[in-house]
């Protein structure tokens, strides 16, 4: 072999190996940056072109694709969308996915791992690689009562819970919209129903409400209090506390008082448990500002305040400030200010309470399944924090049954179940007389199975007053006759 063949020759190898590791490298390394370029037209339209997998509540799909006669093989079709917009999210070939659908895409488009010998049967056979199924922890009967309880017009959030597992049993919100809207082909009928809907007011079909929208929580922010109140020792549930009508917040002239149409200015001082089944404003606000703001921090972030969470829908971080003087943390205890909450953490700190004190990670899927139907996936319930004690979690039980029995909650008095709950009511304007109507606990309060939570904003208070309650027990019942 002469001298000009070698080189040849070597050069020949020099390409083919930088050829073998450019193509390792698109087809591994850059694979998931390439497929995700917002520039790759032909992954998408490939994308949508597929049978992408079903997301299914009780054995049944919410969303599936099925088999289309126009330019792509398959289109993306939801079953009782306004029930699950919230929790499926859309997939759309205009503005793309949101919700489940983009949470949950590796697996229902099947490119995550599990699924990686299901692609090289199809790269060899040429048939069309089938997404996995995502079987959701919903029970359906519980997604319609608590969709139900949620009136139309109303910006509103329901979110029920077995509080021994963490698993969701219902998560629902107004105002909803049709996600078969977002799903066309059509982008020219795509923009004009986001535009739509976007003009709704309170409407984001963005967000999951239960889980990113931030309110004050009101009065079942003592829930936190309450046990704060309690772990330190220097409190019981019998304890006579002195019950002011009224504060001056230090270094101010602003007042808190008690809500006016309430019991609490008929006594001068009464039991912590009276206290908190009347929902006083003061004992608590004093309370706060002598166990200080680190306590009260703390307990709360023990019930998951000041930390997101993905379930893996993204749940937004709900807020308890720092740095705060004691005319803030004394509005603070009360659940106003800037305080601030979803549906799903108040959730969390009824199902803790209901739980002896432990608190489950909240958990959404129940088992994903690959196309042949081989487990892929399936969550075991996880502890995600111990929130307080046992003890003290009886306390608080014993304590919110009185909140039913005699306090605010009054009209969730059932004669089929016993229901603990608290309250919680969050002036938003003055002027406006608007509020944040709250309501979350469990049942049956001594058995607990399900843990409730019910919140409408930016209401009317009588109307939200009304609605909380009546509700309450309303869904309650209606799972007890499952």
């Amino acid at each position: 072999m002469n001298q000009a063949i070698r080189n040849t020759w070597a050069v020949v190898v020099a390409l083919f190996l930088i050829l073998l590791l450019a193509v390792s490298i698109i087809q591994v390394v850059a694979a998931d940056a390439l497929k995700n370029n917002d520039f790759n037209s032909r992954q998408l339209y490939q994308e949508f072109g597929a049978p992408r997998g079903p997301i299914l509540v009780d054995g049944e799909p919410i969303a599936e694709s099925v088999e289309s006669s126009d330019d792509f093989n398959y289109q993306r079709v939801y079953h009782d969308g306004p029930l699950y917009s919230g929790l499926t999210g859309f997939y759309s070939l205009t503005f793309g996915a949101t919700g489940l659908e983009e949470k949950m895409n590796r697996y229902l488009a099947g490119t995550s791992d599990g699924q990686f010998i299901d692609r090289v049967v199809e790269l060899f056979s040429g048939t069309p690689m089938e997404g996995a199924q995502v079987e959701l922890t919903i029970d359906p009967q519980m997604q319609q009562v608590a969709y139900d309880a949620l009136p139309a017009g109303v910006q509103a959030s329901a979110v029920i819970t077995d509080p021994a597992t963490g698993r969701i049993l219902a998560m629902a919100s107004r105002p909803s919209y049709d996600t078969n809207l977002l799903a066309t082909h059509s982008g020219t009928r795509a923009r004009a129903n986001m535009e739509e809907l976007q003009g709704l007011p309170g409407l984001s079909p963005y967000i999951n409400r239960p889980t990113q929208t931030l309110a004050a929580p009101g009065s079942t922010f003592k829930l936190i209090d309450t046990v704060a109140m309690l772990e330190s020792g220097e409190y019981a549930p019998d304890q006579m506390v002195p019950l002011p009508s009224r504060i001056i917040l230090p270094n101010s002239n602003t007042p808190l008082g008690n809500f006016a149409a309430g019991l609490c200015n008929q006594h001068s001082q009464q039991t912590l448990e009276w206290i908190f089944a009347q929902s006083c404003n003061t004992p608590f606000a004093e309370a706060a500002m002598e166990l200080g703001q680190d306590r009260i921090r703390t307990t709360a972030e023990n019930f998951g305040f000041n930390q997101s969470l993905e379930i893996p829908l993204s749940v937004s971080a709900s807020r308890f400030p720092e740095d705060l003087d004691d005319a803030a943390l004394a509005q603070s205890s009360i659940g106003q200010r800037d305080v601030a909450a979803t549906a799903l953490q108040m959730n969390m700190v009824a199902a803790a309470i209901a739980n002896d004190g432990t608190l489950m990670k909240p958990q959404l899927i129940d088992t994903i399944r690959g196309a042949d139907l081989t487990t892929l996936e399936e969550p075991q319930p996880e502890v995600y924090k111990n929130s307080t004690s046992p003890e003290v979690a009886e306390q608080m039980t014993q304590m919110m049954k009185q909140v039913v029995q005699s306090g605010t909650a009054w009209q969730a008095r059932s004669d089929q179940v016993e229901i603990a709950a608290k309250t919680g009511t969050a002036q938003l304007d003055p002027e406006s007389g608007k509020v944040n109507s709250w309501i979350t606990g469990f049942a049956p309060a001594d058995d607990p199975q399900v843990a409730v939570t019910l919140v409408y904003q930016n209401t009317d208070y009588e109307d939200g007053h009304m609605m909380t309650s009546a509700n309450m027990k309303r869904i309650v019942e209606a799972v007890v006759e499952q």
